[in-house]
């Protein structure tokens, strides 16, 4: 799990050189709080880290798991991935269940409060703004605005395309958007100042030639002249893959090549299945889309913003419950990826994004997004809210704050609880099985698409 680290001005995270900036060194301090779950918050982190430290500032990265009182970081991000592998039906109901309630339920609302303290003390010492990429840590951060124990300036960067209510806190300042499009849902959402500034991703990944493209693929053995779908799944190579990897090799509009993630079991059974083109972790995931004519995948997070940097099209399907079907609709109604829900369109659509009209009109809205807006990138409009400093706000007593430290142990106790039990839950039972001895609990809002549902994949 990512710790607390630094970045001072000089080396960048990716090794590639910095952007010439004309901030001077010394230009403050910030803090970036993000959380381990998956790659997407981590990733987006890193890059405005690079970014800052380029401009001048002194950089600190913080894990919000980290800071979870009683250890509870790792039991969360665990049982989050259970959640997700062996039970995606629950966690589409929790999904939809804590959208329309506007938030998380008194549990999570509890945890968030137990970790305020320890957020604080991580902050070092002339800290000048805090950015979140997560949506729990715009929570804590928003609520130590509001409680009048943080005096600097919160933003949070939405890293998603669809933004849950989860991501908007009412003590947050400035919420940066990629797109006008999460721009809209977090303003329905309740944030106040919404910003849209454009993504942020590694600039490795951008467009390449003819001579990149041949270089790259034959450094991972790839076919020279077939036409190519990358499908991804996340770092931890989530959703029906399997599925997936043999309908795109069976509908035969191009080779498949997939990325699994730290899920190596995966690798070894789409090998088994006779999916010659089956990797694990990629460290050099720039120059596999270099070598792609398409992107299928299942979440819409920063992978997604990745191949939009290198003119790949994107086509989402197949896509995991929650945020990724959340997302799949986001980015559809952008017009820069295309939602494929009938697999009878697969084939069809895949040969559109390849070599047709909708994939040079993706392509042009992908690399949209990255043209620069009237008030500039990310970072630069972090710069400019630190030096414009916080606003004045309207302090709740201090006696509040003492109100938390009764409580730790029992939040601690009650989220372990909470945890175990999704974790046993998810590890246990088959979703047929178990959904009708809990769906009078949850509003009856039904089951994902039938592609969406549990296969042997779930099972890797």
């Amino acid at each position: 799990m990512p710790h607390r680290a630094s970045t001072a001005p000089g080396p960048t995270l990716t090794g590639t050189p910095p952007p010439q900036s004309a901030a001077t060194p010394g230009a403050g301090r910030v803090a970036i709080v993000s959380a381990s779950v998956g790659a997407g918050h981590d990733g987006a982190a890193a890059e405005l880290a690079r970014r800052l430290a380029a401009q001048g500032y002194a950089v600190d990265r913080l894990d919000l798991l980290d800071l979870l009182p009683a250890r509870l970081g790792r039991t969360v991000q665990e049982g989050y991935h259970r959640l997700l592998v062996r039970a995606p039906w629950a966690y589409q109901r929790i999904y939809s269940s804590t959208e329309r309630a506007g938030g998380g339920g008194p549990v999570a609302r509890a945890l968030l409060r137990s970790a305020q303290d320890r957020v604080l003390r991580a902050l070092p010492p002339g800290t000048d703004a805090v950015v979140s990429t997560y949506p729990g840590a715009s929570r804590v951060l928003g609520n130590l605005r509001l409680d009048g124990r943080l005096a600097v300036p919160v933003l949070t960067y939405l890293t998603d395309f669809s933004v849950h209510p989860l991501w908007v806190a009412p003590g947050v300042d400035v919420h940066l958007a990629a797109h006008a499009v999460p721009a809209a849902q977090a303003r329905a959402a309740g944030a106040r100042d919404v910003r849209v500034r454009g993504p942020v991703t590694d600039p490795r990944f951008r467009p390449c030639d003819a001579p990149g493209r041949d270089r790259a693929r034959e450094r991972f053995g790839l076919p020279s002249h077939a036409p190519l779908a990358l499908l991804v799944a996340g770092s931890w190579g989530v959703g029906p893959l399997r599925t997936v990897a043999r309908e795109l090799r069976d509908c035969g509009a191009a080779v498949p090549v997939v990325v699994c993630g730290r899920n190596e079991a995966l690798a070894e059974h789409l090998r088994a299945d006779g999916i010659d083109h089956a990797f694990g972790w990629v460290d050099d995931m720039p120059s596999l889309m270099h070598a792609a004519d398409v992107l299928v995948q299942n979440a819409g997070g920063l992978t997604s913003l990745e191949a939009f940097a290198c003119g790949l099209p994107v086509a989402s399907y197949r896509c995991i419950p929650g945020h990724g079907l959340t997302n799949a609709a986001a980015l559809d109604e952008a017009g820069a990826a295309v939602w494929i829900r009938d697999p009878a369109d697969l084939k069809a659509v895949l040969c559109d994004l390849i070599d047709g009209p909708l994939g040079r009109r993706q392509r042009a809205t992908g690399f949209a997004l990255f043209a620069q807006s009237p008030g500039g990138c990310p970072t630069a409009e972090i710069a400019r809210v630190h030096r414009s400093g916080a606003p004045s706000r309207v302090f709740r007593p201090v006696a509040q704050r003492h109100r938390t430290k009764p409580r730790l142990a029992t939040t601690a106790v009650l989220a372990s609880i909470v945890c175990a039990v999704a974790t046993g839950v998810a590890t246990a039972y088959d979703g047929p099985d178990l959904i009708h001895a809990i769906s009078h609990r949850l509003d009856p809002d039904g089951f994902p698409p039938e592609h969406t549902s549990p296969s042997e994949d779930d099972h890797s």
